[in-house]
């Protein structure tokens, strides 16, 4: 599990850096501030460059956004940081406000002066995010200005540099396809769609279209970069040339031209100084990038970065990547859980043990690059906190007769794992059993669906919950989200969850099926495998060609708490067939020991 940074300490003096923003604000002229957890690339992982939330607030949460006014400020966070942001954050500084009571928006238009200018880092928002504040700061007769240079950078004076490490070729085998092809393979869409370039600033597509990974930013493999993509299949590349070595500009070639990060700006200028037809996604770009094209003149397509849906759609290669991959974790996984059989009822592993402890279990393969996210590792109550990290102050140690839910994935160069395991510690109650295999039956529901082309994940959604609803029971976060080939865990633009998604689900396409339970202040149930959407067989009689999942994620689901009696025949074959498959897949990479549990861990229910 990765260091905290000395910037998140708990206890920081924010009084001070919350004073001497307001301080440059006033300098500048301005009420107030919008201070979001992004950088200029959106990510879900920044630099510590890019912090500027958490050294503001101590808020460390991957999702949040403070709004400073002159004597009010606010941090807003979503379901998942409630109770994080209650122990990082001085009430007395900043109210502390879940987004679903109060947006950000909404609380700009009741608390925002008239005639009060609140500004905004136009690198920092997209332009769907700008128009919500913009028409929040008029409601409150008050006006939304952009700022050229952060005021919060200005008085942080200890800010660290941005990253300089390398950016590497990501080899062709594992890769599967050329860049020069993804290449030809996007100009050949702008072409069609009579588009002469498209601005590229998600670190993630730049990664898939040129085969490059870097360690810019914790837990996904990016070199942080900008991109122009033009209809002739050339690129222009904006980045630290430092980061670029002999053999990645080999790699990169002479179509690929290269030039500092500042470059970018003037690049779109002299394209629409040309009249170029430029497209940009208003849903992850910066507002500086289409203030930049407009005021230069192009002509501007606002429409999703072309590479998006592309890199969703695995190749041949990258499947068996992530297959070979998934054995490799789940041998580490299954390990793991012997262990923890062996040593849990002692009473003596806590929370922080057990994450390093599977931490160590992926290292010895000697593949492991880095973990794919920070390992939630929750018992008891802890459990049920869904986006839970355990701290020296929040750590546990697991006591009988409690569930212990870990979460936890890895980047290996041939594929990115994330699975989720919840295990009994000792003898578990009839409504643990009875969550845990509604909870299962959920995850099995959208394991064997089989659906017609054009189908989207929100129309599969309702699968996971069925078992859930009908004894009154739901969960508040999605049921599964798109994952990358040695990229980002949290990988667009398709989903599975109850919000409305017009993205359909392609063969090729590596999602999570991750149902779960979730009883605050007592325990949390959540069974997550990675599953590939695969051509499914015909189904005998049917009339229609339909897709289905193949799963990926290989590693024992704990018996102690399933109830067979609520599974019906098809489920219960289901299952006896996943462990028998899991059983022979890993048996061969275990330790007779380790094996020896997993026989008994994986019998027939």
């Amino acid at each position: 599990m990765s260091a905290v940074s000395p910037l998140h300490t708990h206890g920081a003096p924010h009084v001070t850096r919350l004073a001497a923003l307001r301080a440059e604000l006033a300098r500048l002229g301005l009420h107030g501030f919008l201070v979001p957890r992004a950088d200029e690339h959106q990510g879900e992982y920044v630099p510590t460059r890019a912090e500027r939330l958490a050294w503001l607030t101590g808020f460390t949460g991957s999702a949040g956004n403070a709004v400073v006014l002159r004597d009010l400020a606010a941090v807003f966070v979503d379901g998942r940081y409630t109770l994080q942001v209650a122990t990082q954050v001085d009430g007395g500084l900043f109210a502390r406000i879940h987004s679903a009571d109060q947006a950000p928006s909404d609380w700009i238009a009741a608390n925002l002066p008239a005639g009060a200018k609140l500004g905004y880092d136009p690198w920092l928002h997209t332009p769907n995010e700008v128009e919500k504040l913009k028409a929040a700061a008029e409601k409150a007769k008050g006006h939304l200005v952009a700022v050229e240079g952060n005021p919060l950078d200005a008085v942080w004076a200890d800010q660290p540099a941005p990253p300089a490490t390398p950016a590497l070729p990501h080899d062709i085998a594992h890769a599967g396809v050329a860049s020069a092809d993804k290449r030809r393979q996007i100009a050949a869409e702008l072409a069609k769609a009579g588009e002469d370039a498209a601005a590229l600033t998600l670190p993630e597509s730049i990664a898939w279209l040129l085969n490059i990974r870097g360690t810019d930013v914790p837990h996904t493999p990016l070199p942080l970069s900008f991109a122009i993509v033009k209809a002739d299949a050339s690129v222009s590349l904006f980045i630290d040339p430092a980061k670029l070595g002999e053999a990645t500009r080999r790699h990169l070639g002479n179509e690929v031209s290269v030039s500092a990060p500042d470059a970018f700006l003037p690049a779109l200028a002299a394209l629409g100084t040309a009249g170029k037809i430029v497209r940009a996604d208003p849903a992850t770009a910066p507002v500086a990038v289409f203030e930049q094209l407009q005021q230069a003149g192009a002509k501007l397509v606002r429409a999703a970065d072309p590479c998006l849906l592309p890199k969703a759609c695995k190749n041949p290669v990258e499947l068996a990547g992530s297959r070979e991959a998934h054995r490799r974790d789940g041998a580490a996984v299954t390990r793991f859980l012997a262990w923890l059989s062996r040593e849990a009822p002692k009473g003596t592993v806590d929370e922080l043990t057990a994450s390093d402890r599977l931490e160590a279990f992926r290292a010895e393969s000697g593949l492991l690059r880095d973990l794919s996210f920070d390992t939630i590792s929750g018992s008891g109550p802890n459990g049920a906190i869904v986006h839970y990290r355990a701290t020296e102050a929040t750590n546990r140690v697991m006591q009988p007769g409690e569930l212990y839910l870990v979460d936890s994935g890895a980047q290996y160069l041939d594929g990115t794992t994330d699975i989720t395991r919840t295990i009994a510690i000792g003898q578990p109650s009839a409504e643990m059993r009875d969550r845990f295999t509604r909870v299962l039956k959920g995850h099995i529901a959208i394991a064997t669906a089989r659906f017609p082309k054009g189908t989207t994940g929100s129309q599969l959604d309702a699968l996971a919950r069925l078992s859930l609803w009908q004894g009154g029971l739901d969960y508040d976060h999605g049921t599964g989200h798109g994952v990358g080939s040695y990229l980002s865990v949290h990988e667009g633009p398709q989903r599975i969850s109850k919000a409305g998604n017009t993205i359909a689900l392609q063969p090729g396409m590596i999602v999570s099926n991750e149902p779960g339970y979730y009883k605050t202040g007592a325990y949390g149930i959540r069974i997550e495998n990675l599953v590939a959407v695969t051509d499914a067989a015909e189904v005998p009689g049917g009339e229609r060609p339909m897709m289905g999942f193949e799963t990926l994620t290989l590693a024992p689901i704990d018996r102690a708490l399933i109830d067979p009696a609520l599974l019906t025949p098809e489920e219960r074959a289901w299952m006896d067939r996943y462990h028998a498959r899991v059983r022979e897949t890993l048996a061969p990479l275990l330790d007779t020991e380790t094996s020896t549990w997993l026989e008994d861990a994986t019998r027939p229910l």
